[in-house]
């Protein structure tokens, strides 16, 4: 076993309890609310898919389980603080015109370790060497981060967040509109990272990409159903959170028609700024 593979696998060891949503709302000063009551487990080992409508929620449970926004009422077991979190958010409008290279960019994910002036050590390196290479991106390393297709930025922002080395990898709607080999590469990476014991949780419109997850959670401001996808993606559930207009057949035999924003800006975390073309406080 590699340095590397031998200090994730210490790292996942030591942060394996499950995060417990209990009846968490989340409630905004404008008084709109993301969603209510909501009731879930992720656990170490599996991926999540959550899945809904445009303001459902998706984006604003992915921000309260990291700390980002704190939930109105009900709990979080354990608080964010107890976990480290990676969370790649949409790419849309990602700032291409920031003067960095994609060697900046994959540096940053060990600031959180190294602060801003420290030099980084061998584990760092290998650390961004192995994400880089994982995500295909390692021949851009000095080419602009605003120069890149779609697909490539996202790739660099999925390899920084691989490199941050973190017990939950969260990402939000990170395969849409992209070319088919970085979805494909992105998907891949999930499944990885679920065989490799972190909590993967991701936000997407594509059935297909929700059935690859072991888990579904299907959010309409609140949870409409949640377990396996044979068991959340059926013709009923899809009806209650999209209405009738969204899915079409029996109750075995739903066609999903699944709807995507235009969306003008993006990212977040520790990744860059998240704004877009939905409602200001949620997705």
């Amino acid at each position: 076993m590699s340095d590397q593979a031998a200090a994730s696998k210490a790292l996942v060891s030591q942060n394996e309890d499950p995060i417990a949503f209990t009846e968490v709302s989340a409630k905004f000063g404008n008084g709109h609310v993301a969603f209510a009551d909501v009731t879930c487990q992720f656990e170490h080992g599996t991926s999540t898919a959550l899945i809904g409508p445009n303001g459902s929620g998706k984006t604003t449970l992915l921000r309260m389980m990291c700390g980002l926004v704190p939930p109105s009422q009900g709990t979080i077991c354990p608080e964010p603080s107890k976990k480290i979190f990676a969370l790649v958010a949409q790419h849309h409008g990602q700032r291409g015109w920031l003067p960095l290279t994609v060697s900046n960019v994959l540096r940053m994910s060990r600031f959180r370790d190294r602060g801003l002036i420290k030099r980084l050590g061998a584990a760092d390196r290998m650390l961004i060497e192995n994400a880089a290479e994982r995500l295909e991106v390692s021949d851009l390393d000095n080419r602009q981060f605003g120069e890149l297709s779609g697909g490539q930025r996202q790739r660099v922002m999925v390899a920084q967040a691989l490199a941050h080395d973190a017990d939950v990898l969260l990402m939000d709607e990170p395969i849409t509109g992209l070319d088919l080999p970085s979805q494909e590469t992105i998907l891949r990476i999930v499944d990885e990272e679920r065989r490799r014991g972190r909590i993967v949780v991701i936000s997407t419109h594509h059935m297909d990409e929700a059935e690859l997850c072991d888990q579904v959670i299907l959010l309409a401001n609140r949870i409409v159903a949640s377990g396996t996808p044979g068991e959340v993606l059926t013709n009923r559930n899809l009806q209650e959170a999209f209405g009738l207009r969204m899915a079409h057949g029996d109750k075995d035999d739903c066609v999903f028609h699944g709807e995507h924003d235009d969306h003008t800006d993006g990212i977040v975390h520790v990744f860059n700024d998240h704004g877009h073309g939905h409602d200001p406080y949620d997705r």
